[in-house]
């Protein structure tokens, strides 16, 4: 027996098709789809919302040595001038050391969060910068389900759709 819907799709199209919701969902915390879809969707994000949730603390920060280029006021790389051993002048960048603390993932948050990234596509802002849903599921929608076992998602009800009949439904987070 299956164990989802095929929504009368072939399996890489379905499987494309509610990654891209499930993401919409977590991006914008809302979606307008079939009600069909819109249960599959939120079985999937309540899953990796009660993953994030349950792995959300379970990391250690870590001291790391961190060399970088070091810049002048305007944001450009510091240069100086060297000889090599040949004799010849070049341009070498100058680099500092810092110490820096960071978030190591232990283990099995490490999974969940690879987890996650199988359910989820990849989504760039505006301006092209990459935006990290991983780090929005663990470090604010975690701490703001914290206290509820299950029932993320909410599912309404808007009818049928005119062109096709279609139940439609728009899916929340609560």
């Amino acid at each position: 027996m299956a164990t989802n819907r095929k929504l009368g799709r072939t399996t890489d199209i379905r499987v494309s098709m509610l990654k891209t919701l499930t993401t919409d969902l977590i991006l914008h915390g809302k979606v307008e789809t079939t009600e069909a879809r819109a249960k599959e969707v939120k079985a999937i994000a309540d899953s990796i919302i009660a993953l994030a949730i349950k792995e959300k603390d379970n990391f250690e920060k870590v001291d790391v040595k961190v060399v970088k280029a070091k810049l002048d006021s305007k944001g450009n790389k510091v240069t100086e001038l060297t000889k090599s051993k040949n004799g010849k002048e070049y341009l070498k960048v100058v680099k500092e050391e810092k110490t820096e603390s960071r978030q190591k993932d232990m283990p099995s948050r490490l999974n969940a969060r690879r987890k996650i990234m199988t359910k989820l596509n990849k989504v760039k802002d505006n301006k092209g910068n990459n935006i990290d849903l991983i780090e929005k599921l663990f470090n604010e929608m975690a701490p703001k389900y914290k206290d509820r076992v299950g029932g993320y998602t909410r599912i309404v009800k808007t009818g049928p759709r005119k062109g096709d009949g279609a139940e439609g439904a728009i899916l929340e987070l609560i």
